[in-house]
């Protein structure tokens, strides 16, 4: 991911919908790039940055800061609390606790932070440097209008029908539904030193959390930058539907019952993580720092037409949507947005619908498609059972793995050509050096994992 340097020519125009992450980071990107930009959003900038929760945890690697970079852009690493790792636990049926292993980000680090914060800051330097914020809700009526009056329109987000204009791509998406129903809170009360989670990792606070459980769902815990009260740690959980999780996360109405139910949740199935989660607190300043839902992953055309024919772009979760099991939505969104505005600013021609194909398209190539995939991976999805088994008991038994193993949510790539075990096996002995199969015949259940002794330090 290079800057581009914008061709010398009368300034062009371009429309971006939506004033979330993605689209005022791509709507800062093309004003940076020479155009003149009008970013619309149907909140004002306060009200994006008070009055709605965090689009997730959005949690980001070395890939993306790059991408935001190649913007000129702040990417928080000096900032936010750093994610140097992922802890994890895997329990099986009945909770039987079978493979734990500790993966280390090799060459990057991770940065969770408040999807708020971030769109609030770039759109203070977006108004500064000259954009026109226009606030009101888009319509497809109006959109029509709107992308008739500018030479590039990029919609960022599905409101007002706005989604429907891209057809959903039927061999790209593979679920009719969502797969888990969410819960997230985010809290203070832990610091990030090697005493937090100290029975998980030497580096203790320093990486990030997953538990895995067959019958319930997965949970997350890791430092976060929160808008207002700085550095934070958040949770997100993903419940199976039919799952006991599924009901104690539908009860959620507040930050408050949100963390009662976490802390229950932790007591009742995870509790080697138990004494560190009943030490936090939610963020009274915040009522909105908490979220409950559910995520259907689809992949959408990148290209619309609005009703006069004037083709639109798909950004960020129009385009493709996640399930956030395993963090590449924030990522791929901003990665795209970094792609369209370095193709836009060396771009000598009309954007029209072949131009916005074909940008699609290689970010599909270099992103997006294996991020999908990667994705069904840590869903555990049964197409991919055989080869989770297979690398998640590797890690367990090979450190040099486990860092591989995590590396793919960093970047998702090396598992796009992996479509069996005897593909997994080769993937195993590439990393390691080793045959695959003397690492697995090392491979034991935990039978029982190392519990939390933490006690917080008392104050006053």
């Amino acid at each position: 991911m290079t800057s581009q340097t914008p061709v010398s020519r009368s300034p062009r125009s371009a429309a971006v919908i939506g004033a979330g992450q993605t689209g005022v980071t791509a709507a800062l990107g093309l004003l940076d790039a020479g155009f003149t930009v009008t970013l619309y959003s149907d909140r004002d900038q306060r009200s994006l940055r008070d009055d709605v929760p965090a689009t997730g945890t959005a949690l980001e690697f070395g890939e993306t800061q790059q991408a935001e970079a190649a913007l000129g852009l702040d990417s928080f690493t000096g900032r936010a609390p750093r994610h140097t790792g992922l802890s994890v636990r895997i329990a099986g049926p009945e909770n039987a606790e079978l493979i734990a292993f500790d993966g280390t980000f090799d060459g990057y680090v991770g940065v969770a932070v408040d999807t708020r914060l971030k769109a609030d800051e770039r759109l203070t330097a977006f108004l500064e440097r000259g954009g026109d914020f226009v606030v009101g809700p888009v319509t497809v009526e109006s959109l029509d209008t709107i992308a008739a009056a500018n030479d590039l329109t990029l919609v960022a987000t599905g409101r007002g029908g706005l989604a429907d204009l891209f057809p959903i791509d039927q061999d790209r998406t593979v679920y009719d539904k969502p797969q888990r129903s969410l819960l997230t809170v985010t809290v203070t009360g832990l610091d990030f030193d090697p005493g937090v989670f100290a029975h998980r990792s030497p580096a203790g606070g320093a990486h990030s959390l997953f538990s895995i459980f067959a019958e319930q769902g997965e949970a997350w815990w890791g430092p976060y930058l929160h808008k207002d009260a700085g550095p934070s740690w958040a949770f997100l959980g993903w419940a199976r539907p039919g799952s006991d999780w599924e009901t104690r996360f539908a009860a959620a109405d507040s930050a408050e019952s949100a963390l009662r139910i976490v802390k229950d949740l932790y007591r009742d199935y995870i509790d080697w993580d138990l004494p560190e989660v009943q030490a936090t607190q939610v963020i009274a300043e915040d009522p909105h720092s908490w979220l409950k839902g559910a995520v259907r992953p689809v992949v959408r055309a990148g290209v619309g037409r609005t009703s006069g024919g004037h083709p639109v772009a798909a950004l960020g979760d129009t385009a493709v949507a996640y399930d956030p099991v395993a963090g590449q939505g924030a990522q791929s969104g901003l990665i795209q947005a970094q792609r369209l505005v370095a193709a836009a600013a060396v771009h000598d021609g009309p954007f029209d619908e072949q131009w916005i194909t074909d940008q699609y398209a290689a970010f599909l190539a270099a992103r997006s498609d294996a991020a999908a995939k990667v994705t069904r991976l840590f869903l555990s999805d049964p197409a991919f059972a055989d080869i989770g088994g297979q690398f998640f008991a590797t890690a367990a038994v090979n450190p040099k793995f486990a860092s591989a193993l995590v590396g793919l949510l960093h970047r998702p790539q090396p598992f796009l050509p992996i479509d069996s075990p005897a593909d997994a096996a080769a993937y195993i002995t590439e990393v390691t050096g080793t045959d695959a199969a003397e690492l697995l015949a090392k491979f034991a259940p935990a039978g029982r994992f190392e519990r939390s002794t933490f006690a917080p330090v008392a104050v006053g």
